[in-house]
């Protein structure tokens, strides 16, 4: 038994044929469009754009997101020629199963978890942020208790303390059932609450411009000095390293376009419509964020960041510095709330796919390559993640699973950027509906910029990965090994679905 042993293309391929039988193809370009955009305008524009100003950056967190921007359209470019040629569920963790073998493909597989799970709880708990932010400014009613949620880590100013947050746990419950139901059900709810989102964003973008304080853009990149958060975690201001970190930290605003690739094999014409999917996503995103970025951080100053507009920072910024637009912060409170449930479907989509792969290959239980007979879902995996996202959501602090997401999710997208190198070597007559242009710069730049987000995150979230990446590697050689399809031939494969 190798952990080396790689998956051939031949058999992913045949697999990808065979899906008819098995994941249904209902999705469009334009659905993989706005399935991207659904995940990506969500609790990273609305949350942590205002964490980076206040953490790492001051207002030149848009340099940050410039920074971020670059590093997602070089993988983006890797990821599009990939989910293309190899349009089967699994993301990274399939790519990488093909072209560097089992143990990489596990260490990759786990990352994932560490992307989509913890991502997903991130946004839960934004979720919650902004549902109190509802009931209190829009419905003015009482907010829910602060123990009720908040994560037992979290003290309030009064002194209270967190017991477990249940708003986040709700809706992270909900949308594991509508994922249950059906990818074309959670698409089209998608689509309609992306149309929702991007009207706000350019409201804001459109009428904030006009409340921009100069001064609050002045420097527009602050002398290097060292912030201290409530937590007691040290972060680099200013300065190109504090550049570097917000763009870490914004980073996660752009996780979304990935885990439209998981979506490979439910997608009707996946060679022309991924690369569309991915990149286009990406695109409008782009765009809209650096704008975005510049009006938040010209409405309001450092200060207010880290103190005043913490929770639901975007909709206290425009009540403080856009008087007579009180009914925008409203709208955006109302909208927000839509926006972060799209982002949670999506990401809970992503890793119920790659749980779905890496059952069928044996190397997590194959009970989670299962089925459901009668709306084709893989509704064992979707349970089983509603427990490991559940009880993030509920009892973990919302900023320190954002970074995690953001680290993992950069280490994914460096092994993407390998594949495609590696691709090439192995199986250079493939047919490739797309290809990454200037092949290896591209994916070597791609790696480049990812290595330098990490290294503006910091040793504590350097620390987390590690970890996290030693308990993976554990399980692989106590039970992923010994159940390997591929490594044990003599155990019978879970490819055929109820």
């Amino acid at each position: 038994m190798s952990i080396w042993k790689r998956k051939s293309i031949s058999l992913l391929l045949a697999e990808a044929t065979e899906s008819e039988k098995g994941l249904k193809r209902t999705l469009t370009a334009w659905s993989l469009v706005a399935l991207g955009i659904g995940a990506i305008i969500g609790a990273g524009l609305f949350v942590r754009t205002a964490t980076a100003a206040a953490q790492s950056a001051g207002p030149s967190v848009t340099i940050g997101f410039i920074v971020a921007a670059i590093g997602c359209a070089l993988a983006g470019l890797c990821y599009a020629e990939l989910s293309s040629s190899i349009p089967i569920s699994g993301s990274a963790y399939t790519y990488t199963y093909a072209t560097m073998g089992e143990l990489l493909a596990w260490i990759i597989g786990w990352d994932l978890i560490l992307e989509y799970a913890v991502g997903a709880a991130t946004v839960g708990i934004a979720w919650s942020e902004y549902l109190n932010n509802l009931l209190v400014n829009v419905l003015h009613t009482s907010p829910i208790p602060y123990e009720l949620c908040h994560s037992p880590f979290q003290v309030s100013a009064e002194g209270v303390n967190g017991i477990i947050n249940l708003p986040a746990l709700f809706i992270v419950a909900v949308i594991s059932l509508l994922l249950i139901k059906g990818t074309q059900e959670s698409a089209f709810v998608n689509s309609l609450i992306v149309i929702v989102k991007v009207t706000i964003v350019i409201l804001i973008i459109i009428l904030g411009w006009n409340f921009i304080t100069p001064a609050n853009h002045t420097p527009y990149i602050p002398q290097p000095s060292i912030f201290t958060d409530e937590h007691g975690i040290s972060h680099n201001f200013g300065g190109i390293w504090g550049v570097l970190g917000a763009a870490g930290t914004v980073f996660f605003a752009f996780i979304g376009f990935d885990a439209v690739s998981t979506a490979a094999q439910e997608t009707k014409n996946p060679k022309r419509d991924m690369p569309i999917g991915i990149l286009g996503s990406l695109a409008v995103c782009t765009v809209l964020y650096i704008l975005f970025a510049h009006v938040l951080t010209g409405l309001e100053d450092v200060e207010f960041f880290r103190n005043g507009g913490k929770e639901a920072s975007v909709a206290n910024a425009i009540t403080s510095a856009m008087p007579g637009y009180e009914w925008l912060a409203q709208f955006v409170t109302v909208a927000i709330l839509f926006g972060f449930t799209s982002v949670i479907l999506v990401m809970l989509l992503g890793q119920s796919r790659v749980f779905y792969s890496m059952g069928k290959d044996g190397l997590l239980p194959k009970a989670f390559g299962d089925l459901h007979p009668k709306y084709k879902t893989p509704y064992k995996a979707n349970l089983a993640i509603l427990v490991i996202v559940g009880l993030f959501a509920a009892f973990v602090p919302g900023d320190i699973v954002g970074d995690m997401t953001s680290i993992g999710t950069l280490f994914a997208f460096i092994l993407v950027c390998i594949s495609v190198i590696v691709l090439r070597k192995t199986h250079p007559d493939m047919k490739r509906e797309f290809k990454t242009p200037f092949v290896p710069l591209v994916p070597i730049l791609g790696v480049g910029v990812c290595l330098a987000m990490i290294a503006g995150l910091g040793w504590t979230n350097w620390l987390r990965l590690a970890a996290w990446l030693a308990l993976g590697l554990i399980f692989y050689f106590v039970y992923s090994k010994k159940n390997s399809v591929l490594n044990n031939p003599d155990k019978k494969s879970n490819n055929k679905p109820e």
